[in-house]
């Protein structure tokens, strides 16, 4: 099983880096398998270090691929307290994680991560349909590349209908950066 989180780690000269992410867990442990070549990767291999965030504010995630932010070219961000590090400042939770192990590959290494220490910030309100269309479609845009017209379109009109029932502000939002991002790469394309 693979669970849409948001993973936050620091280059080498401080600078954050944000990147939703799916991982796994495993006996206690998170796995990441990041493509190369990857800022997430290079930032946890230097640092030894990451922060995984829960969050449901899915403007993030659509912000990722996007290239949309809500501050000045930022995600509002905390620092935790155990390791340099930050958290999304929205976050339901977070989760500083110390890298243990390192499968390396040409293209998709596998990253297996303790958890070091874990902080509860918010209650976790329930499932939205609508954030759940937002993070499927940020998984579509980020795949624009190698789909097809036709089933872009068909998977953004499945997704609107949760969209048009189940959205508040930040969905729309969000689901809106996405259509962009689907409406420049197909301008692009002619």
């Amino acid at each position: 099983m693979i669970f849409e989180t948001v993973v936050t780690t620091l280059a080498a000269d401080g600078t954050p880096h944000v990147a939703p992410f799916g991982v796994r867990y495993s006996e206690g442990r998170v796995l990441l398998k990041p493509f190369k070549p990857s800022a997430t990767l290079d930032n946890i291999r230097a640092s030894g270090h990451a922060v995984l965030n829960l969050t449901t504010d899915v403007r993030v995630f659509a912000g990722a691929v996007t290239a949309r932010w809500l501050g000045p070219r930022s995600w509002s961000l905390l620092p935790v307290a155990t390791i340099a590090g930050v958290r999304l400042a929205q976050a339901l939770s977070h989760v500083v994680l110390a890298l243990e192990h390192d499968d390396d590959h040409d293209e998709r290494p596998t990253l297996t991560l303790r958890r070091v220490h874990e902080e509860q910030h918010l209650p976790f309100a329930g499932f939205n349909r609508a954030q759940a269309a937002v993070i499927e479609g940020a998984v579509l845009v980020s795949r624009l590349h190698m789909l097809q017209t036709e089933k872009i379109d068909a998977e953004m009109a499945y997704l609107q209908i949760a969209i048009d029932k189940t959205a508040g502000d930040a969905e729309r939002q969000a689901f809106g950066w996405l259509q962009q991002a689907v409406a420049a790469h197909r301008a692009a394309a002619r």
